[in-house]
């Protein structure tokens, strides 16, 4: 029950936002009678998901063009990015899936693998694996589940983590540091390194405008990186100077 009404108030907070074109965190704390703490959280999950964009005090709706080139583009831009990632599985490679949108596309293309072993921390990706025809064998991370990422975190997950090893992971990003590496704007990043730590090859999958967004939380530096899969969007410019970081640059 308590998911449910989580999912409806975040529900009701774009028909309102829509409606209105912004909110505050104050008068919706009151209008659901919940918590600042608990209204906050959901704008969090909601700009995360695409949904809208947070400011002080509350959010504002996203603008036409944005929506726009969500709908379109973007999408479009994960297709292709998950499509080029699923061929360089092979059959009978174990591999893990982080959460996300970009990995989670990467599900729909493993149907003519086969003896996959597939670990996640996400629900919404183990569902889809499992109803893959080609059965995969699925293995799920436990821990703490954290409402933001929609995905379990915690020490839990990363001690099932490091009782197996793995052929591959392929991670997201909510930015690349040129200089750095990937970055999140969600500061429980401790999974995502245990999980580079037991694979032997790293793909990160991350749309071009993501790139050189400015984040300010380290999720795996370059020296943890093989590979970054992205789409056409890039110049040639950006692209030699991830390539001098030692990773093998794919453009889908």
């Amino acid at each position: 029950m308590p998911k449910r009404n989580t999912q409806q108030r975040r529900h009701n907070i774009i028909a309102d936002l829509n409606l209105h074109g912004e909110v505050s965190v104050e008068s919706l704390a009151k209008h659901f009678d919940t918590s600042e703490v608990t209204i906050r959280k959901d704008l969090a999950a909601l700009e995360n998901s695409g949904l809208l964009l947070r400011r002080y005090g509350g959010a504002v709706a996203l603008p036409s063009e944005i929506t726009e080139l969500k709908g379109e583009t973007l999408s479009e831009q994960k297709r292709k990015i998950a499509k080029r990632a699923s061929t360089l599985i092979r059959d009978h490679n174990r591999i893990i899936i982080d959460s996300g949108q970009t990995t989670a596309a990467l599900v729909s293309e493993l149907g003519n693998k086969n003896g996959l072993v597939v670990m996640t921390n996400a629900l919404s990706i183990a569902n889809e694996i499992h109803a893959l025809e080609s059965e995969p064998t699925l293995l799920m991370t436990g821990g703490t589940w954290d409402s933001n990422s929609e995905a379990f975190q915690g020490q839990v997950a990363e001690q099932v983590l490091r009782s197996y090893d793995f052929d591959q992971l392929f991670i997201g990003a909510d930015g690349i540091d040129i200089n750095r590496g990937t970055t999140t704007f969600n500061e429980l990043i401790g999974l995502s390194r245990v999980m580079a730590e037991v694979a032997r090859e790293v793909i990160v999958l991350v749309e071009s405008e993501k790139i050189t967004k400015k984040i300010p939380n380290l999720e795996l530096s370059w020296e943890q990186i093989h590979t970054l899969i992205t789409d056409d969007g890039l110049s040639s410019e950006m692209q030699d100077a991830l390539t001098k970081q030692g990773v093998k640059l794919i453009i889908a």
